[in-house]
């Protein structure tokens, strides 16, 4: 699939996704990923960020509040819209473009950092991708990003439930099925049925790979990995929120670190 269809999806979803996460739909994001995350996340105070793939800008505003100076791309104009709307209603000094992931329109060197939540796996040209978001950090800058966890959500993924609805086991089938663009239909998981029966679902190409195929993409980009993180709720929150106990089977979430080197790898 190419970069320009892989946007015209992106696109076609941005104005249902914007609204159903800031209604609070998006309960695994709100609940686990983000905060998970910006825990995992070094000290950004006074860096210049670049948040690639931002959607309609809620984590890169997580990003200004802790003090970074951000500048954030995303294919979707919607999105970028959202965005910054949100930025004229309260001003956190970010700047918001539309780019794409793999053709970054900013100097080599430009940012001190770099994160992607949950964008990096959604484009078609991942290798190009990071490499992109290597060559804009300066030497000794790092990118974090998160991503599906290719081991425990591959092509197919069910949960299964004891009697009483407790997780019981993931099943998982297809990991080393490499997909180029596979359409995935899906709602939001807490989305509620009056708002499905007036909303077509959202429609996402997936472009699934193994944990080795990632770490050969980031090793190849000239980065080094510094640490993986794999968030799981606590049992309070499993009890609280019962959508989110699968991830104390299993975790659905990947997130990387990995640092640009400040002397050339030979």
């Amino acid at each position: 699939m190419k970069r320009t269809e892989v946007a015209q999806y992106w696109e076609a979803n941005a104005q249902t996704w914007t609204r159903h996460v800031r209604a609070g739909y998006d309960i695994y994001r709100d609940g686990l990923n983000t905060p998970a995350f910006l825990g995992m996340l070094p000290p950004v105070h006074a860096l210049c960020g670049l948040d690639i793939g931002c959607g309609e800008g809620s984590n890169t505003r997580e990003l200004a509040r802790l003090g970074a100076r951000m500048h954030a791309i995303d294919v979707a104009p919607t999105f970028i819209r959202h965005a910054s709307e949100a930025e004229r209603a309260e001003p956190l000094g970010v700047t918001y473009l539309v780019a794409d992931g793999t053709d970054l329109p900013f100097a080599s060197g430009s940012f001190d950092f770099a994160t992607a939540f949950m964008s990096m796996m959604d484009m078609a040209d991942q290798g190009r991708a990071l490499c992109e978001a290597a060559r804009v950090l300066r030497p000794g800058g790092f990118l974090q990003f998160s991503i599906l966890h290719p081991c425990f959500v591959p092509p197919h993924r069910r949960v299964l439930r004891n009697p009483d609805r407790t997780t019981r086991a993931i099943e998982v089938a297809g990991y080393f099925d490499a997909t180029d663009g596979r359409i995935d239909t899906f709602w939001l998981t807490n989305v509620p049925q009056e708002e499905r029966d007036k909303t077509e679902p959202l429609r996402v190409p997936r472009f699934h790979r193994t944990l080795g195929g990632w770490v050969d993409l980031i090793v190849e980009a000239g980065l080094v990995i510094e640490r993986f993180g794999e968030p799981f709720v606590t049992l309070e929150i499993a009890q609280a929120e019962p959508a989110l106990e699968d991830t104390r089977v299993a975790p659905i979430f990947l997130h990387v670190r990995a640092m640009k080197p400040k002397m050339p790898i030979l």
